[in-house]
């Protein structure tokens, strides 16, 4: 690990954990910086779940050791949820009462007292955008709506560490930028973010560092911008008019071309992104192959992430991508 314990404010070493003959934590190792969004990404029962019930002291670990803020999840549990906030996949609102009630709620279950639990209500309410509808029952709430004052209940002890488990499953975009918007603004106040989700985007956009998990192991770790130089440099993707040129002009782009045909795209690595973006318009001109959109790009996530995991969960679309022999045909 690049952190060392004492920079971190999360850190898990060898921890296994098993639900009978299912090994869901395999001798995970994690280490997360104080005032970051750390991300992990996995498959479907990669155990992001379960570290995160284990760290928030739900789940004990069979083997290894967890500490939260310095206190251990085993033996100083009580410490531990003084100090945390969790949102877990499904909101934990009365959906008849309104928002300020639900928070006011919140904060008299953790013994904040009648006025400091009103108080800390109006706080979070303004601090996320929803002063105006602290009356209306959360029923009438749009999705991000929801998923806002859900953030909000769970930041109702000012926590250092809050977990987020895949805080925007089934929102729509713009419930998504909402609740990213928020994360951010609590980053910026200092508190420690440690993210699950499936939405690659989603650990792009807000994620200091990554983790990848893969059947209860971390298997990749570092920024963005690290993971994505792991599957190579700069590409330039061609979109074609006729998808029957697709080998031809993987032939013309050069060595470690790749096809789809689902998208009419050709894609190929390239060195000099300008100099190999102009040989391509023109080579494509010359041989009468008509190109709909010609971009250059970085590595995704997603290209990282079916990488290290081998595909697992992999899109209808990257199944029919292939690559292409010196001859022109897709293998």
């Amino acid at each position: 690990m690049a952190l060392s314990q004492t920079d971190a404010v999360i850190a898990v070493e060898g921890v296994h954990k098993r639900y009978g003959e299912k090994r869901a934590l395999d001798g995970l190792d994690l280490m997360v910086e104080r005032g970051t969004v750390h991300g992990v990404l996995g498959p479907n029962g990669a155990g992001k779940t379960t570290v995160v019930r284990i760290l928030a002291t739900l789940l004990r670990p069979d083997e290894g050791r967890a500490e939260v803020a310095g206190y251990d999840v085993r033996s100083q549990a009580g410490e531990i949820r003084r100090r945390i906030g969790l949102l877990g996949q499904h909101a934990a609102l009365d959906e008849e009462l309104g928002g300020r009630q639900n928070l006011e709620m919140f904060g008299r279950l953790y013994h904040l007292g009648a006025r400091r639990a009103g108080a800390r209500a109006d706080e979070l309410l303004a601090r996320f955008g929803l002063a105006d509808t602290g009356r209306k029952a959360v029923k009438q709430y749009s999705g991000g709506m929801r998923r806002r004052l859900d953030l909000a209940a769970s930041l109702i002890t000012e926590p250092q560490v809050l977990f987020l488990d895949e805080p925007t499953t089934g929102l729509d975009p713009r419930g998504r930028t909402e609740v990213w918007g928020a994360v951010r603004s609590l980053v910026g106040g200092g508190t420690t973010v440690l993210l699950t989700t499936q939405y690659l985007e989603e650990a792009d956009q807000l994620a200091d560092r990554i983790s990848v998990v893969d059947q209860g192991r971390n298997i990749a770790d570092g920024t963005p911008d690290q993971l994505k130089a792991k599957v190579g440099g700069d590409r330039v993707d061609v979109v074609l008019h006729d998808v029957r040129q697709l080998g031809a002009a993987a032939v013309l782009m050069g060595p470690g071309a790749e096809t789809d045909e689902y998208r009419r795209q050709v894609s190929a690595p390239v060195a000099d992104r300008m100099k190999a973006l102009a040989r391509v318009v023109r080579e494509l001109e010359a041989a009468g192959i008509e190109a709909e959109d010609i971009a250059l790009r970085r590595p995704t996530l997603d290209e990282v992430f079916l990488q290290l995991t081998g595909g697992k969960g992999e899109s209808a679309e990257s199944r029919t991508a292939g690559k292409v022999d010196s001859k022109g045909a897709v293998v």
